[in-house]
């Protein structure tokens, strides 16, 4: 058994994250870190875990946690930890963009390794620092992600996708509002959305000569949680040849599918999936990715490199149920 910790336990990504965690038959959850709950009952907070746990928030920290769970807001992990120092033992999984680019891996002495498993599982399994991947960025590279290590993207991506409210987080904005969100849609962050940073990053990982342009439209749904992507490029090959290509990619994949069928969100919400759909239309090839924001997206890819790291079984604490009903 190991003990785990986490930072930012009254958000979104926190209440998934301690859900599957009470569920996972590797893991004691040692303490759950929120200054601004501590003493109340994670149920409070997290009202699905009513009947689950009886633990309370607390604002104490144990430096000698084996795995360390960062759910905190953008910059602010790097903060946290010039802060607070942990056992050399530790490992560390962090859900925030701080140090998920070339740039800024190496922190303090802290190696982080980026963490998609479709892109670098033995890189993970060797890491004691992981850079979780974004939402947006984890359902659109798993779309390209076979292309490129093909060196088949030849010009320009075009990438529409569409998220649910709690890819806002829990604080109120004017576009979270109920009233705002409800028989609405709008786009946000046209072509800039900070997750093209480590979209770009990968491809040229994979693809060392790619130039041209990654262009992204991210949308506001009516929706509480879920990443419906659709991504085409020129592609010169038939359908069954890019069927081909993704199945083979993603064959021994524990989490990410491709399906023959038409594909719809349902199928994903409340799971570690990624499901992928090919179209081609005369020479371009649509791909349609889906995922669950925070699961595949956050909460459910973090406890994923957790389990790669440790040699555990990958799909241990992630065997739910989507919400199709």
């Amino acid at each position: 058994m190991i003990t785990t910790g986490i930072i930012g336990g009254a958000g979104y990504t926190a209440g998934e994250l301690i859900r599957m965690l009470l569920n996972h038959e590797q893991v004691i959850i040692d303490f759950v870190f929120s200054t601004s709950n501590a003493g109340n009952k994670i149920y409070k907070i997290h009202q699905d875990l009513v009947g689950s746990t009886e633990m309370e928030f607390t604002s104490h920290i144990n430096a000698n946690v084996d795995v360390l769970f960062l759910c905190l807001g953008h910059g602010n992990s790097t903060v946290f930890l010039e802060q607070h120092t942990f056992s050399d033992n530790t490992k560390i999984i962090d859900l925030s963009n701080d140090f998920r680019l070339e740039a800024d891996k190496t922190f303090n002495g802290k190696n982080f390794a980026y963490g998609l498993p479709e892109l670098q599982k033995e890189a993970i399994k060797e890491a004691n620092y992981i850079a979780n991947p974004g939402c947006f960025a984890t359902a659109i590279q798993l779309a390209i992600l076979p292309l490129a290590e093909a060196n088949l993207i030849k010009e320009d991506i075009h990438i529409n996708a569409v998220t649910g409210a709690t890819g806002a987080g829990t604080s109120l904005s004017k576009t979270t509002h109920f009233t705002w969100r409800d028989n609405n849609f709008s786009h946000y962050k046209a072509f800039t959305h900070q997750h093209l940073g480590e979209i770009n990053q990968t491809v040229k990982q994979l693809q060392s000569g790619f130039d041209s342009d990654i262009n992204f439209m991210p949308n506001r749904g009516n929706f509480s949680r879920g990443i419906f992507a659709t991504a085409y490029t020129t592609f010169e090959g038939s359908i069954e040849d890019a069927k081909s290509l993704y199945k083979k990619y993603y064959k021994d994949a524990a989490f990410t599918f491709v399906s023959d069928e038409d594909i719809h969100l349902k199928q994903v919400v409340n799971t570690n999936k990624c499901i992928l759909h090919l179209h081609k239309h005369e020479g371009k090839l649509l791909v349609t990715s889906i995922i669950d924001n925070l699961l595949k997206g956050a909460s459910g890819q973090a406890i994923h490199n957790m389990n790669l790291m440790y040699g555990f079984e990958e799909t241990e604490g992630l065997k739910l149920k989507a919400n199709f009903f």
